[in-house]
């Protein structure tokens, strides 16, 4: 097969635009990775595949999940059972071997045409052979692989994984559960005529991580590289236990009253009717062992004071630096800075305000929080605006694009819990009046626009 070459995209020189943040990861365009899932059905690849997507893309590292169930069900429209999945099922494996072909030509367009870094290839592999020939075909391109395998033995993980996704799959759509679970575990078995896991001997040259019962233990082998490095801490820290993570802007500020960004500021009046209400809320609640973090400003602090329970100050949690245009107005700033004013409404997220920070900035420094909400059960996380984007923005799948535009308002919480291949969000307002914040991205973005077209969107604080 003709080896295809990358087609590395030019570098273009923008004038004075301050988007230049330093990256929070290498580029990888010349030596894209392909990450390999391995394992039975129901041990969740697909999760797994999905949350590391997420976390991948939110980092700044262009991924995709290219699942071959979703190729298999556009070759076979109607599936009719698990017989298809027989390893003596000749007709079935051409068609399958010829979607996993498919799934990794497009795996390569992905990475030559469409600048994308990572792929992750979500199928279960479970043989030797389809190892190899995903090997040769990244070989001959020069992708790397990474393997993960999931390796799951206890029958409740198992069950709850098929109750949670599995019997719910497009396969089954108006099948009765008893028979589609019956079903399932039926190709469970066709999988296991012929699984043959990672070996840590015939298979030592590779890379990989195999994980253990959702986490209990890991097995790493041959790390790379960076980004494989960054794979395992995340997947070595994820688990699946229910929990909720609720997220809180601090109360109104007295800055926020006239409108000024930025600045460490203690509540307004309102403000601290909001923490009071935070408080009954929480209690409210009854949530089990619940962590209460906050940044190191005093509005945040001031917030968690009123809770009356111990909590986390994290610096990493403290709001997006203005550099020069801190406690100003947006009306200040257009003044005084109307072509920076300009700039960030071109490209917010990669937007750094002199001497200040970007949304990208936050990311990178966020991730060792994202990190711990991921190895923490229940956490009320008491941040800032920018903060809570960004966080907001993981846990919810949202690009660089959308990220800096989320609506967190004042004296609203979210409650943030995860579930089969997302999060789920509920918002609660605690019905204290408070201002507006939220400023909505602008139509007109040049440079030389006039002052009442760059106020347009400016949240009114008189």
């Amino acid at each position: 097969m003709e080896p295809l070459y990358m087609e590395l995209p030019a570098v273009e020189y923008v004038r004075r635009r301050r988007c230049d943040s330093a990256a929070s990861v290498p580029q990888f365009c010349n030596s894209p990775t392909i990450i390999v899932m391995v394992g039975l059905p129901a041990r969740g690849k697909t999760y797994i595949s999905k949350k590391l997507t997420r976390y991948l893309n939110w980092i700044g590292v262009p991924t995709k999940v290219f699942n071959l169930g979703q190729y298999r069900r556009e070759a076979v429209q109607s599936y009719k059972n698990f017989e298809f999945f027989k390893p003596d099922n000749e007709e079935a494996m051409m068609i399958r071997i010829a979607c996993a072909s498919a799934a990794l030509k497009d795996v390569a367009t992905y990475f030559t045409k469409e600048q994308g870094q990572v792929a992750v290839f979500d199928a279960t592999n479970t043989t030797r052979e389809r190892r190899g020939s995903i090997l040769r075909f990244a070989k001959e391109r020069g992708f790397k692989v990474f393997f993960v395998e999931s390796v799951c033995d206890d029958p409740d993980i198992i069950a709850e994984n098929i109750k949670a996704v599995k019997i719910s799959s497009p396969d089954y759509v108006d099948r009765d559960t008893e028979d589609a679970l019956e079903d399932f575990l039926q190709r469970i078995e066709c999988y296991k005529m012929t699984y043959v896991p990672i070996d840590d001997q015939k298979d030592r040259n590779l890379s990989y991580i195999k994980i253990f019962n959702v986490g209990s233990r890991y097995l790493v082998n041959r790390v790379q590289d960076h980004i494989q490095s960054r794979i395992v801490y995340y997947l070595m820290n994820i688990h699946v236990t229910p929990r909720s993570i609720y997220l809180s802007r601090h109360g109104e500020s007295e800055l926020n009253l006239v409108g000024r960004i930025g600045g460490d500021t203690g509540l307004s009046a309102r403000g601290a009717e909001y923490a009071a209400a935070l408080a009954k809320f929480i209690k409210g609640q009854k949530i089990k062992d619940l962590k209460v973090w906050t940044s190191h400003m005093k509005r945040t602090i001031q917030t968690a004071e009123a809770l009356g329970v111990q909590y986390e100050q994290w610096k990493a949690l403290n709001e997006i630096d203005a550099g020069v245009c801190e406690e100003l107005t947006y009306e200040e700033i257009q003044e005084k800075h109307p072509e920076e004013f300009a700039l960030r409404d071109q490209d917010k997220y990669r937007y750094r305000y002199p001497k200040g920070e970007s949304y990208e900035d936050m990311v990178h420094r966020l991730e060792p929080v994202i990190m711990e909400l991921e190895r923490q059960e229940n956490v009320l996380v008491i941040c800032h605006q920018a903060v809570m984007r960004c966080l907001l923005a993981y846990f919810t799948d949202k690009t660089a694009d959308e990220l800096p535009y989320l609506r967190c308002p004042l004296h609203t919480v979210l409650k943030l819990t995860p579930v089969a291949y997302g999060c789920k969000v509920e918002g609660v307002c605690l019905n204290i009046e408070a201002v507006d914040t939220h400023r909505e991205r602008p139509s007109v973005v040049d440079i030389n626009r006039n002052p009442e077209e760059a106020l347009q969107t400016v949240p009114d604080h008189t």
